[in-house]
C-alpha cells in the first residue's frame, strides 16, 4: 500500500475525533467521555500550538485519511508525544513506523532531549512499536478511565 505523509489540519480535526472515539468504543469499550477528551486536544493544538515547537501529521492514501501523530511541548527539553492512530486497514504497510519516525525526528530537530508519552498495556501493539524504537516503558499503574479498569502507561526516551 502506497501512502504519503502530510501536515495535520484543521479539516482532519472531525475525522480524528470520530476515529478515536468510534473505534475506542468498539474495540476497548471506551465510554462517552474518549471523544471529548481527544476533541480537547485537537482543538487545543489548533488554536496554541507553537508551530516552531510542535507539530501534527497525518498519513494517507490518496484520498482515504490513514491515522495521525503529534509533537507537543511538555517542557523546554521534553516532547510529548499524542493522538497516534493508524486505521486498522492501514497497519502492517509501514505508515505508523512512518509517523513515529517523522515526529522523532522533528522533536530532535527541534531542540527536544527527549520526549514522553501515555498509554494502556491494552494497547499491545502501540507498546511493541513504542519498544522498538527505543522508548522504555517508566511507570504502569491500574486506573478506572473511560468507563474501564486499565493500565495506564508512560513511556520516555532520550535524545
Amino acid at each position: 500500500m502506497l501512502f504519503a505523509i502530510r501536515p495535520f489540519s484543521a479539516d482532519d480535526a472531525d475525522w480524528l475525533v470520530d476515529q478515536h472515539a468510534n473505534h475506542y468504543a468498539r474495540v476497548e469499550g471506551f465510554d462517552d467521555t474518549f471523544g471529548p477528551l481527544v476533541a480537547k486536544i485537537v482543538a487545543d493544538f489548533l488554536a496554541d500550538h507553537d508551530p516552531a515547537r510542535e507539530a501534527g501529521w497525518m498519513a494517507h492514501g490518496g484520498a482515504v485519511r490513514w491515522g495521525t501523530i503529534f509533537c507537543v511541548r511538555l517542557s523546554d527539553e521534553i516532547a510529548k508525544l499524542r493522538l497516534f492512530y493508524l486505521i486498522p486497514e492501514a497497519r502492517g504497510s509501514g505508515a505508523g513506523q512512518a509517523l513515529l519516525d517523522t515526529c522523532l525526528s522533528f522533536a530532535r530537530d527541534n531542540g527536544y532531549r527527549g520526549m514522553t508519552l501515555w498509554t494502556h498495556e491494552q494497547h499491545v501493539a502501540a507498546g511493541r512499536i513504542y519498544q522498538r524504537n527505543g522508548f522504555l516503558r517508566t511507570d504502569a499503574k491500574p486506573v478506572h478511565s473511560f468507563g474501564r479498569d486499565l493500565i495506564e502507561e508512560t513511556w520516555e526516551i532520550s535524545f
